[in-house]
């Protein structure tokens, strides 16, 4: 297992739950959106009547599916007073994970270099983007969530097409990003949400785990092997839960002597350095579909 490599990322957007920069984490160049205004949730009728879905499904928008849709987490991902320890898990603080050994984690952490604001696993060509929520107790925040992303991509000039997939209501996008000569090309981002009690999990697909079942079926059964510690603290809804570094990596970290031969980030943005957080083995990249 490859182990980390720190990326900055704007503090501000810290709790903008739906914004959708950054998800091609795997990349040097970030595709960029602008926040759209808040849209009105498209819901459907709560009954259980043939009638009743019929309406919800004239009623949602193109490209959107009714709702609300029921996920079974049975399979995961966990809540922490679902499995008995974390043993056999890399313990992030809020979040709990098992990698597998041909996986490289890398961690966002803000412009100030002090918080990690989110956790992005690769795997070959395709990368899974973590970042974990706090929810109100009474509802999941997915459903809105979703349409604000979807109302992003539309008003930038993307895509966004609601599919069911194996944890329930996924985004499927083309998000628009101008190249170097000055051509629009278009990166595929697959947007995965799951409520849980009092928090909500997002995972972006990126690469090829995003358009590819295959190459995205190990992240998604990553996915379901996480574990989220919500904790017992007061927050508002969509408020991001705090990561940090296992113990254990840190002291492996610690442990492993800097290579001489390293060379200098060269992407322009504010990683740290190999000195600061070893080891920091560029991951590949991730293509981009034109």
């Amino acid at each position: 297992m490859g182990l980390f490599r720190r990326k900055a990322k704007d503090s501000g957007d810290q709790t903008a739950v739906a914004q959708v920069d950054d998800v091609d984490a795997a990349t040097d160049d970030d595709a960029e959106v602008t926040d759209a205004e808040s849209v009105d949730q498209v819901t459907g009728d709560t009954s259980d009547t043939d009638e009743s879905a019929d309406d919800a499904a004239d009623s949602a928008p193109e490209g959107r599916l009714p709702r609300p849709h029921t996920v079974d987490r049975s399979e995961g991902p966990f809540d922490r007073a679902e499995v008995d320890d974390l043993d056999s898990r890399l313990d992030f603080g809020s979040l709990a994970i098992i990698p597998e050994s041909s996986m490289e984690i890398r961690l966002d952490v803000d412009e100030s270099g002090q918080e990690i604001t989110g956790m992005t696993v690769v795997q070959g060509e395709s990368a899974c983007q973590l970042q974990v929520f706090a929810a109100p107790k009474s509802s999941g925040v997915w459903d809105d969530i979703r349409d604000e992303i979807a109302d992003n991509l539309l008003g930038g000039g993307g895509t966004a097409e609601e599919k069911l997939g194996p944890l329930g209501i996924e985004l499927h996008s083309r998000m628009p990003t101008r190249g170097p000569d000055g051509r629009t090309t278009y990166a595929p981002a697959r947007f995965v949400g799951v409520d849980g009690p009092r928090w909500f999990l997002r995972a972006v697909l990126s690469g090829n785990a995003a358009i590819d079942e295959a190459a995205a079926e190990p992240l998604l059964a990553f996915l379901r092997r996480s574990v989220v510690v919500r904790g017992t603290e007061a927050r508002a809804p969509r408020e991001m839960l705090p990561l940090q570094i296992p113990q254990e990596v840190l002291a492996q970290a610690e442990e492993t002597p800097a290579d001489p031969n390293a060379k200098p980030d060269q992407t322009g943005d504010k990683s740290d350095t190999a000195d600061d957080f070893k080891p920091f083995e560029r991951g590949p990249e991730i293509t981009e579909v034109r």
